[in-house]
């Protein structure tokens, strides 16, 4: 078959143990990053099998109506990116392994590495140690403090963990649900949405992005957030509301924060608001990106694809699609 994999930034799926399993396969690697639909019409002209790296591509009906031979978009977790209609309609199968009660670990270790690095400043003081200074900051040190955790699925559990791990006191606020599981993991329950905000002294977002989360952090609330408090996000920057983290830093409340995504990414040139701020510790989406996860991730999606070229596909998304 001839597989195409879009986005790979580092070179690293060719490096990878799984990769020997589409050996024999024409395989076509593309590490640079585009979203134009002329573009990637013409680099998956001959596609058969698309691989996906999460939701770095956008695939709707423009571009696939210019594929006619792609029979599959193999790729893990959720695909809000995929046009699963126009796949339907184009036969196109859609395989996305979703793990389930699997927790993206490494995205949880992200998140405790800038918690740690916003509250004690390392990059600022890294960077200015380069630069000849010494000691140019004084953080905060986190036991005995209140970590809030806002959605509490498999990555806020992990986090919750780790805070209580570091002496913290872990306060959730979500759904209904995900605060009974809060208590009864031990954990407290805020006692209102005012309240978490006004209260922690790090808050970390761990919520799907979906049409009932978008921007359900607004300018507001993080108004309430103290001065001295971090704000922290490794899910989607879509869950705050547009351009009000930034002018929320301006204004000093919080006082920090630390980001690992973007409304739109690859983020390159530095173009980007929070980028121009000191009091924002910021990241490459790297959350999921460790060799560990991309082995799992590409076994899962490698499996897929030769699934389907034994005529017996797995975890489809969209069965109509074999008609």
């Amino acid at each position: 078959m001839n597989i195409t994999i879009l986005d790979d930034y580092q070179d690293v799926v060719r490096t990878l143990d799984c990769y020997r399993k589409v050996a024999g396969h024409n395989v076509t690697i593309w590490n640079d990053h585009t979203k134009d639909v002329d573009a990637l019409a013409g680099r998956l002209k001959d596609t058969e099998a698309l691989a996906l790296i999460r939701e770095r591509t956008p695939i709707r009906a423009p571009l696939l109506e210019r594929l006619p031979r792609l029979r599959i978009i193999s790729q893990r977790s959720v695909y809000p990116h995929i046009d699963v209609g126009a796949c339907t309609a184009r036969g196109v199968i859609v395989s996305s392994d979703m793990h389930p009660g699997r927790p993206s670990y490494a995205t949880a270790e992200l998140t405790w590495g800038l918690i740690i690095a916003a509250a004690r400043y390392i990059p600022q003081e890294a960077a200015a140690l380069k630069a000849g200074r010494w000691q140019s900051t004084v953080g905060t040190g986190l036991r005995g403090r209140t970590l809030g955790i806002f959605g509490y699925g498999r990555i806020g559990v992990i986090v919750a963990g780790y805070g209580t791990a570091f002496g913290m006191k872990v306060q959730v606020w979500g759904r209904e649900g995900s605060l009974e599981r809060a208590r009864a993991d031990g954990c407290g329950a805020a006692r209102s949405r005012e309240a978490f905000f006004e209260e922690c002294d790090v808050i970390s977002l761990h919520l799907r992005f979906t049409d009932g989360t978008r921007g359900i952090v607004t300018a507001a609330d993080l108004a309430r957030m103290k001065p001295t408090a971090i704000i922290v996000n490794t899910s989607r920057a879509g869950l705050i509301e547009p351009g009000a983290l930034a002018e929320a830093l301006k204004r000093g409340r919080p006082g920090r924060a630390a980001v690992d995504v973007y409304e739109e990414e690859p983020v390159l040139n530095a173009d980007h608001p929070l980028l121009a701020l000191d009091n924002a510790v910021c990241t490459p989406h790297l959350g999921y990106v460790e060799r560990d996860g991309y082995e799992s991730q590409f076994n899962s999606i490698f499996d897929q694809i030769l699934a389907y070229a034994a005529g017996k596909p797995i975890n489809i998304v969209n069965p109509e699609a074999l008609k």
